[in-house]
């Protein structure tokens, strides 16, 4: 909801790497960046170096723009063949070549999986990761934890919220107590000088203060949502009260999602009612 940076957070990489670029942000760790089709245009992309490979968290969607991004960055700072010393007309030779990859010789993954879960400890980048599970933004959303760094992925952002959604897959999710307990748990594990990675915008420290902001906004949007539910809306009704600014077609199904959030965590707790309306659509307003 927040999209202003708050003061009291501070961002030690001012820009955000050039598509195909990356900036080392600690080492062994580096930071690029992948155009989104929407009005939140981006989705941050980390590369934990391994030696002989790398542990990449996100991979940005699925597009030709983003193919033609990894290429870039995979003949630049991730080209592991070249970093190796490998001969530059063999390389080419063998680009060209099948199988070139490990992944041109196996078949698909199969459906079955390892979990990760709370606690586990991860190995990536040199450095071991305490994982760290958040809800609310996406069911078990794994954020890892090392000593001074934290990969928060879309559970801890900077200068805009988690977008906390309710879809038809669930229809009766609260998503919004999901994420201020999650948030809660893990501002124990926060401290000041962090560095947190996020899946959007920039990196910043400054995590127990923007854990506390997140928490308070959430707070702010459903008391104001509250009041002018003493009139019956919808929940595309309520996108002023909740966002305090316009929604524009690009935003407005990510804007629907979260405004039926936060109605039903009301409708969870007790303080509103809802009935449907003659179009079809729920009608919510604040009990007595």
């Amino acid at each position: 909801m927040d999209d202003h940076p708050p003061a009291t957070l501070s961002y030690p990489f001012p820009a955000p790497p050039e598509p195909g670029a990356a900036v080392e942000v600690a080492p062994g760790i580096l930071w690029l960046r992948f155009p989104l089709p929407m009005a939140l245009d981006h989705v941050n992309v980390y590369a934990l170096d391994d030696g002989d490979g790398w542990t990449v968290i996100a991979t940005g969607i699925q597009s030709r723009r983003s193919r033609e991004i990894w290429g870039t960055a995979l003949q630049g700072p991730l080209a592991c063949w070249r970093g190796a010393g490998t001969d530059a007309a063999l390389l080419d030779r063998r680009m060209a070549e099948r199988p070139f990859n490990f992944a041109d010789t196996v078949a698909p993954l199969p459906l079955g999986f390892t979990r990760i879960q709370e606690g586990q400890t991860l190995t990536a980048g040199g450095r071991d990761w305490t994982v760290r599970i958040g809800n609310g933004h996406a069911p078990e959303h794994a954020t890892l934890w090392s000593e001074d760094i934290v990969i928060g992925g879309d559970q801890l952002l900077p200068s805009i919220s988690p977008n906390l959604g309710v879809y038809a897959t669930e229809p009766l999710a609260d998503p919004v107590a999901d994420w201020r307990d999650s948030g809660t748990r893990l501002s124990a594990f926060a401290t000041a000088d962090q560095l947190v990675l996020p899946g959007h915008k920039l990196p910043f420290r400054g995590l127990p203060t923007r854990l506390n902001q997140l928490i308070d906004n959430h707070h702010g949007a459903l008391q104001r949502l509250q009041s002018v539910l003493a009139t019956p809306h919808t929940a595309a009704e309520c996108f002023q009260t909740l966002f305090m600014r316009q929604i524009g077609e690009g935003e407005y199904g990510l804007a629907l999602v979260e405004a039926m959030a936060h109605v039903l965590h009301l409708w969870h707790a007790g303080r509103v009612t809802r009935r449907l309306g003659e179009d079809g659509a729920w009608l919510w307003q604040a009990k007595d």
